[in-house]
Order: C-alpha cells, then structure tokens, then sequence
C-alpha cells in the first residue's frame, strides 16, 4: 500500500510533485471517478467547500497527520484537473483509513 509522503508548507500552500503525491488516472478503480462513492463525497466537499472537521481511523502503520497534509497539498495544486485530484484522493483515503468516518462541512458565509 502506498503510504502518506511526508510534505511542507510550501507543498501545501501550492501543490507538491504531483507524480509523488497522486496516483495516474489509471491505477485509480472505477469505483472512484464518479461522485457515486461515500470518499468521493467526502473529498469533493473537502476540496469545494472545505471541512471544520473530520474524524477518521488510520489503517495500521498510516500517520494521520501526514495523511491529511498529503491530501491537502494534492488539493491546493494547481494540477492535474479537478476530477483526477477528487478521484485520486478519494481513493488515498480508502486505503489510509477505515471505512467508517464522519466530517462537517465548514459553514457557508
């Protein structure tokens, strides 16, 4: 399983190497590239609206903490198009934690 990679600030600000961070369109399962799924739900909110919290389990061996920061930098670069970026996190997310989570969406203006 690939696990979270450590990133800075700067890489969260901007978005890291996306080749490091972000898996090709083509490992990503099916599953993944429609809004269908509870992770893609999750992420999409995440990256549309932003999130005041979020509680999730860590799989055996996966930090939580760089999780997050890996996710995070994914979603704040500039690259690839939006619908790669929401897939392929949501698919990090099934693999780094278990399946049962709960988040709130941050309050709107």
């Amino acid at each position: 399983m690939k696990k979270p990679q450590k990133v800075t600030d700067l890489e969260m600000a901007f978005g890291g190497d996306m080749k490091k961070l972000l898996p090709a369109m083509s490992e990503i399962p099916e599953e993944f590239t429609s809004l269908g799924s509870k992770w893609c739900k999750l992420i999409s909110d995440w990256f549309y609206i932003g999130l005041s919290e979020l509680k999730a389990q860590p799989r055996e061996g996966i930090d939580t903490q760089e999780a997050f920061r890996h996710i995070r930098a994914i979603l704040g670069s500039f690259e690839p198009k939006h619908e790669h970026k929401i897939a392929g996190c949501a698919y990090l997310m099934s693999l780094w934690f278990e399946d049962e989570f709960s988040y709130k969406r941050m309050a709107r203006a």
